[in-house]
């Protein structure tokens, strides 16, 4: 049984690449297989005339030569046009057939109007079956009624079974080509929808690492850049102080490019990836202690309080983690002088969080015109339904004020 399946699947793949070839071609070149097809039928007819075949199945057999010739080739050189307008050709062949019943001379170039029929059903509304069925079976009619050869319906019964036979063949070619066809749509449009997929879900990726990457470096720089400017202040009168601002700088730079490897590193093949277990460039809570001796180094007072105990999922850690960091580099970057920072955090229960960051800087813009800061901050909260404030403190106060809150986690 397996060597019989091994020799048979190759013949059979052997056969459907023939037949996809031979069926591109005709879809490209339909004139050359209608011109074989038709002149083939054409010579069958006048080989039946010439080699006076047709005598052996005649009911009148002293039809002039002419009359015969005219009808072979009445019956059969409109079949040129059998796929692009059968019901046309039909109508064509239609008298030749009535002439060939009345005058008896019952050419077997009758059968025929059978492929047409085939194309009928294969390309046009089921209904116009009916009236084809009744143009045939017409000259059948008149050749028993004329010419009769025993009873009538012997004449009749096997031209309709006939007729069944093309009419199913059609319908079935047909059910297979359009089946065939909606396979193929359905895989076009799958295709179409997976790539869609990818590119967004490549989108999102980009967005996502957009926003890592301005949550690194974005602080990371501003703490730099606050750090470098109190070292430059404090170089003339205190070189003690100017070199904590150099290791506070080297420190923070050396936390920054850890961060960046951790990220590239995640974003590598599995299979070039290092095979370390800290993989993850991802913050949590733990992680503020860190991160607010850093924003403090760069001279930016800080003060926090915090209610309740967390106890939140990493997801919202990150996010938690990620606004305030945002929340401080704004201020860092805006707040001016003499600006102080507060950080208010409330833990709930079931994972619902709430979190403000305030100062008393000058209150100026987040952010230039297509920052990535406040977009980012809202498409992290927007991730677990949650709400994000941002914006200038009421008056009297001055300052900036950042609040969020995630409710509680859904049930699963």
């Amino acid at each position: 049984m397996t060597h019989e399946r091994a020799t048979t699947e190759p013949l059979t793949q052997h056969i459907q690449r023939v037949s996809r070839r031979v069926r591109a071609f005709d879809g490209r070149h339909p004139l050359v297989w209608d011109l074989h097809l038709t002149g083939f039928w054409v010579t069958a007819a006048l080989i039946d005339y010439y080699g006076d075949g047709w005598l052996n199945v005649a009911r009148d057999r002293d039809n002039p030569g002419w009359l015969v010739l005219t009808l072979s080739l009445g019956l059969s050189v409109p079949l040129l046009m059998r796929r692009t307008h059968p019901r046309a050709v039909l109508l064509a062949i239609a008298p030749f057939a009535l002439v060939n019943a009345w005058t008896g001379t019952a050419l077997q170039a009758v059968l025929l109007q059978l492929l047409v029929v085939f194309h009928i059903a294969l390309r046009r509304p089921p209904r116009n079956l009916w009236w084809a069925t009744a143009l045939i079976t017409t000259p059948v009619a008149v050749m028993a009624a004329r010419h009769p050869q025993g009873t009538p319906d012997k004449d009749i019964v096997p031209v309709l079974m006939s007729i069944a036979v093309a009419v199913a063949i059609g319908i079935t070619v047909r059910t297979r080509r359009d089946h065939t066809e909606a396979l193929e749509d359905r895989a076009r449009r799958l295709e179409i929808e997976r790539d869609q997929q990818a590119q967004l879900a490549a989108a999102a990726e980009r967005a996502r690492i957009a926003r890592e990457m301005h949550d690194i470096i974005g602080h990371n720089l501003s703490v730099i850049t606050g750090l470098a400017d109190g070292g430059k202040y404090a170089a003339a009168k205190s070189p003690e102080r100017a070199t904590q601002a150099l290791h506070a700088i080297a420190t923070t730079s050396r936390q920054a490019l850890a961060e960046l490897r951790r990220l590239l590193d995640v974003l590598r093949d599995d299979e070039h990836r290092a095979p370390h277990p800290e993989l993850t460039p991802q913050p949590t809570l733990t992680d503020l202690t860190q991160l607010l001796d850093g924003v403090r180094a760069a001279g930016l007072p800080v003060h926090t309080t915090t209610h309740g105990t967390p106890n939140l999922p990493p997801g919202r850690q990150l996010t938690v983690y990620r606004v305030i960091q945002e929340a401080l580099t704004n201020t860092l970057k805006h707040g001016g002088p003499e600006t102080t920072a507060r950080i208010e955090l409330s833990y709930e229960e079931k994972g619902a969080v709430t979190a403000t960051v305030t100062d008393t800087g000058s209150g100026g813009p987040a952010e230039p015109r297509g920052g990535r800061g406040l977009p980012g901050m809202r498409e992290r909260t927007a991730l677990y339904g949650g709400t994000l404030e941002a914006g200038p403190r009421p008056h009297p106060e001055q300052g900036w004020r950042v609040h969020l809150h995630l409710p509680e986690e859904s049930p699963q």
